[in-house]
């Protein structure tokens, strides 16, 4: 969990304890140019993924007998020795970043090109591009989610989310009042990323259909606008998520929803309940999220 000032881990033992590593919120990137509308985004991006595979790092530090290091993990630590844990979390978010790249930026584009003979309107096929890029997504997420760790991580995202609303509707953290919320939440990083595949749409047809080589250089190069606009949009959402437009923007997000948020256990909204109670301020006039 995440807080104003606080970001919270809760870590179920295999001895079915609950433990809580909390820490103060320290931007990764400080420079207040940063900060700024439509450049955060993208920092909000690659710090969520840093702070994420840091916190999966520290949960599995409790299971590292049930785990073996792989061959390239031996390699990174005797490399790096002190430092081997910042290694490969700075590599995961690198590799991430590429394989996200490739496979939902670039490959739909080159498989769009193929239709150049038969489609000749730029505007179509930047429209074919993205519904590619929609759909590649769309059957991704689909098939990890019939993964036993994934689904698992995702009935803990759903224990995430009818914790929150537990919070924002001034309840006690309780499993019974968190249980009867439902796991779709408008300020959900999912909708962020459906934002992102909807947005790119738009701002690609803008720039025709030039040759292979300026289509990924245009694509790579107007990414960090598509995510700024996304985190715009999505800051809006989470702001006024009861008015009218606000309630239309959010539904592409609450569909995707459905794939990356499941019904929890109670024992997992048990652990999303320990990490809450951490990162709540003290003072309301700190109850900025």
């Amino acid at each position: 969990m995440r807080g104003p000032h606080k970001i919270a881990t809760a870590v179920r033992k295999p001895d079915g304890e609950i433990t809580v590593k909390t820490q103060d919120i320290n931007p990764i990137f400080k420079s207040k140019f940063l900060k700024l509308p439509l450049v955060r985004g993208s920092v909000a991006l690659v710090e969520a993924m840093i702070i994420g595979i840091k916190e999966l790092m520290y949960s599995a530090e409790f299971y590292e007998d049930e785990l073996e290091e792989d061959a390239f993990d031996r390699f990174l630590r005797k490399m790096f020795k002190g430092n081997a844990d910042q290694a490969i979390i700075y590599f995961s978010v690198a590799v991430a970043l590429l394989i996200s790249v490739g496979a939902f930026i670039i490959l739909p584009n080159l498989v769009a090109g193929l239709l150049k003979t038969l489609v000749e309107s730029p505007l179509i096929l930047n429209f074919l591009e993205g519904i590619l890029r929609v759909g590649l997504f769309t059957v991704y997420v689909y098939l990890i989610s019939k993964m036993d760790d994934i689904k698992r991580v995702f009935m803990y995202h759903g224990a995430e989310h009818k914790t929150i609303y537990a919070y924002e509707n001034g309840e006690e953290l309780t499993v019974e009042n968190a249980r009867k919320y439902i796991t779709l939440h408008p300020r959900c990083g999912t909708s962020f990323l459906v934002n992102v595949l909807i947005i790119s749409i738009i701002v690609f047809s803008f720039f025709g259909w030039p040759g292979v080589l300026m289509r990924i250089v245009t694509r790579l190069v107007m990414l960090p606008v598509i995510a700024g606009l996304s985190y715009e949009i999505n800051r809006y959402i989470g702001k006024h998520e009861n008015k009218g437009l606000a309630k239309l923007l959010a539904k592409p997000g609450f569909l995707f929803q459905k794939l990356t948020t499941k019904e929890p256990t109670d024992d997992m909204l048990e652990v999303a309940i320990a990490a809450m109670k951490e990162v709540i301020p003290e003072n309301k006039e700190d109850d900025n999220w």
